[in-house]
């Protein structure tokens, strides 16, 4: 007798409210987007000049396409391949290259998630190690492979643990961040870090590898280009106002990394440490406060673990779009998709980590996970980014994207489309001739 095997339903879920959208996905960067890497890299290009250039690129290109990306998650309800399929003929390719570039971002991102955990881990036996130290041994892959499996679990779970973590942890961060930023700007070189964050070069705009940096973290920090806001987008709730939602998660994610940077530089300068020390600033930086600020001991517990929380919440975020699309695509289950989104990942974040062990594992004279963040980061997030708000723009129903406006924004949603239609064009042209150069 035949036996009929039927594919398992696919059911989606949706966000709670618009508030639990603006801060599942602010979160999905918060964590390591803006307190890990916006200072580093700003840090190695003139720390003014470069903050300029990320704040043009967030508001002339990163909010329009946003917007456009969000819209087109909403209508479609399904992952990048989904959505781009049902929007160009060839679009489906294009979906998996964006799943790609997430998976690629997720194998060292994973990585630095579970150098949170390990400084969590540490704060709480009250030995913060030195990052020099963390990194004289092995430890850097076994916490990437505990943060993997914490991650998988979550992910296999769904979207309503991702909201609940998102609702408690963000909160808690933000004011640890803040305190500890209050505590930095007393130091004595406060006064070095303000003029290097806000006395800006103005040679440097010449620069064209400050602008292809400003619009990498651009698109890094909002998630463009990355499939989080076509797959959160997905889950989004009737009657989100767009416009308004995805200008809150900008600013949020704007806030955030110039508060990194008032809490990270002065610790930088007061301990003769160097602005352009790399991937590994904020953990060579953070120690140093909590050795010497009163009941350091107590908030170093506190800022690591909600720091590890954020850092998870990224990572539960990428793995999210990679999942989803698996799922969906191939017809799997929570269980086995969320196997087949790790399993790829797994030998790119062994090497990665291997780069901070004393094995140094390097390409081109740099640790390994740094050359990946480079090419993914600051080179193919901005091309998909581009490439995909295009397509959107061109091809999605004008009406859809207005449909998200609220009818005090709906005059400007024709600005929004035309924008992201024409404005990347020229855009896409001067990066273009940065890569060259």
């Amino acid at each position: 007798m035949p036996v009929t095997i039927t594919a398992p339903r696919i059911t989606r879920a949706t966000w709670s409210s618009e508030r639990a959208f603006v801060l599942a996905t602010a979160a999905a960067a918060v964590g390591l987007g803006n307190v890990w890497r916006f200072p580093y890299i700003a840090g190695e290009n003139g720390g003014a000049a470069f903050i300029i250039a990320y704040i043009i690129a967030v508001l002339a290109v990163g909010i329009p396409l946003m917007i456009i990306e969000i819209s087109a998650g909403r209508v479609e309800r399904g992952s990048p391949v989904k959505t781009f399929r049902s929007l160009y003929s060839y679009g489906g390719l294009f979906g998996w290259l964006v799943v790609g570039l997430t998976m690629l971002i997720m194998s060292y991102y994973l990585v630095i998630t579970g150098w949170t955990m390990a400084y969590a881990v540490d704060s709480v036996t009250g030995n913060i190690r030195s990052f020099s130290e963390f990194t004289a041994g092995f430890s850097s892959i076994f916490y990437f492979l505990a943060v993997s499996l914490i991650t998988a679990i979550i992910v296999a779970r769904g979207v309503s643990l991702i909201e609940t973590l998102s609702k408690i942890m963000m909160p808690l961060f933000l004011l640890t961040i803040l305190f500890l930023t209050g505590y930095s700007l007393t130091l004595p070189g406060t006064k070095e870090a303000m003029t290097f964050l806000f006395s800006p070069d103005f040679s440097s705009f010449l620069s064209p590898t400050l602008w292809v940096l400003a619009f990498g973290q651009a698109f890094y920090s909002l998630a463009i280009g990355q499939g989080y806001l076509i797959t959160y987008g997905s889950f989004l709730p009737e009657h989100t106002n767009l416009p308004r939602a995805t200008g809150w998660i900008a600013g949020i994610e704007t806030v955030v990394a110039l508060i990194a940077g008032l809490m990270i530089f002065p610790l930088v300068f007061t301990f003769g440490l160097q602005p352009d020390q790399g991937a590994d600033l904020a953990f060579s930086t953070l120690p140093l406060a909590f050795a010497n600020i009163p009941f350091g001991g107590i908030l170093a517990v506190a800022f690591f673990w909600l720091f590890f929380l954020a850092a998870l919440s990224s990572s539960i975020a990428g793995m999210q779009v990679v999942k989803t699309a698996l799922r969906e695509e191939l017809r799997l289950t929570h269980a086995w998709a969320t196997v087949a989104a790790f399993l790829p990942i797994l030998p790119l974040g062994i090497l990665a980590a291997l780069s901070f062990t004393p094995a140094e594992f390097t390409v081109f004279d740099r640790p390994f996970l740094e050359v990946l963040d480079m090419f993914a980061a600051n080179q193919v997030v901005i091309v998909l980014g581009l490439v995909g708000g295009a397509i959107i723009a061109w091809t999605i129903p004008r009406q859809t994207v207005i449909n998200g406006f609220s009818n005090r924004f709906r005059p400007y949603a024709a600005h929004v489309i035309n924008t992201t239609k024409y404005l990347w064009v020229f855009v896409a042209l001067i990066l273009l001739l940065s890569f060259i150069i």
